[in-house]
């Protein structure tokens, strides 16, 4: 499939997806394009998708658009003609401005372009950008990492997403790791580097408000926010995923016999699935338990009151919280926040 006629195939899908849906469907408040980098398709094509969104079903007033983009994968006209075209937000993937540690992810941009980028973005009236960090990358030093965050949040990042390097199987880096290349991601050291940047958006006038996320006061991602309350969504896309009143389905990934699909008529769904009740609570316990708010115990169903004291007395769960009526991790509990659901559930 030609990349100049991707976003075609998408807004087929659009239209396919509103007409299943019929009179069910809802306007939209949040838009996300990612899984990948979008912008590497030209600006005319992604607002065009965002076109065709509107039209078939509506955006709410004051609607969140954020599009993913690497640093060198933009230039101002680009950002100029998406901003124009209705997008909001941007979330650059830095990863690093360690020239040791790009190097080591792969990554074809510089610290300058990062900055630049971010910059750029700014100047084209994006209201909110965003920077992924990538912590605990082999090589990587504490100071690394400093200059990382000082770099994005002196350009003018309201919001800093940082990940722990998962090495995926199959990728350079997993061959360079298995042969001792390079040295295998050590947990003490992401959980040390995890505290650090958590210090230095504090510092720098960040709140934390899920495990991976910081924002200035109202930077906070409002699609995110979606997933993580198990909220509906609907995606478009090769292997995107979709969520609506508790089923769960997700499209073919192989590009071709996706758009093949779609040109036929069909929407491009792989598999379905039914969530369980048990599947809703062990979601509903583990993304909740991910986030500043926390859960509510009213609205959590029964969770076991012994694992529950045990977790505050392993001083994992906040004690002052569960006293109001809400289970909250303590800054140690989220470097251990998925013991912690298996321990409430199991």
């Amino acid at each position: 499939m030609q990349r100049d006629a991707f976003d075609q195939v998408l807004i087929s899908e659009v239209r396919l997806a509103a007409l299943e849906l019929g009179a069910d469907r809802r306007a939209v408040d949040s838009v996300f394009f990612g899984g990948g980098t979008p912008t590497l398709l030209s600006g005319a094509a992604l607002v065009g998708v965002l076109k065709a969104i509107a039209a078939e079903f509506g955006l709410v007033a004051g609607a969140e658009v954020t599009t993913e983009a690497n640093p060198d994968s933009v230039d101002q006209a680009k950002l100029d003609q998406l901003v124009a075209g209705g997008f909001t937000r941007i979330s650059y993937g830095v990863q690093s401005v360690a020239p040791n540690v790009l190097k080591t992810l792969d990554r074809t941009h510089t610290a300058g372009a990062a900055r630049t980028a971010i910059q750029l973005a700014r100047s084209a009236g994006f209201e909110h950008i965003s920077a992924d960090l990538i912590i605990a990358t082999p090589g990587e030093s504490d100071e690394d990492l400093r200059a990382s965050v000082d770099l994005v949040t002196s350009a003018g990042v309201d919001h800093v997403s940082a990940y722990t390097l998962i090495v995926e199987p199959n990728t350079p880096l997993a061959r360079q790791v298995a042969t001792g290349a390079v040295p295998s991601p050590d947990d003490e050291t992401a959980a040390h580097r995890y505290g650090l940047v958590d210090e230095l958006l504090s510092a720098r006038g960040f709140n934390w408000y899920e495990v991976s996320n910081w924002a200035k006061p109202g930077g906070q991602c409002r699609h995110n926010g979606h997933y993580w309350r198990n909220d509906d969504w609907l995606g478009v896309g090769p292997g995107a995923h979709s969520h609506r009143s508790g089923v769960r389905w997700w499209n073919v990934k192989h590009p071709r016999s996706y758009a093949v699909l779609v040109a036929a008529g069909e929407l491009p769904v792989d598999q379905r699935e039914v969530l369980t009740a048990q599947q809703v609570h062990l979601e509903t316990v583990m993304l909740g338990l991910r986030t500043a708010a926390g859960l509510e115990l009213s609205t959590t169903g029964a969770l076991d009151p012994l694992a529950i004291n045990k977790l505050v007395s392993d001083g994992l769960l906040d004690n002052g919280a569960r006293a109001e009526g809400w289970l909250r991790v303590t800054p140690r509990g989220r470097l251990f926040v998925d013991a912690v659901t298996r321990d409430l559930t199991s």
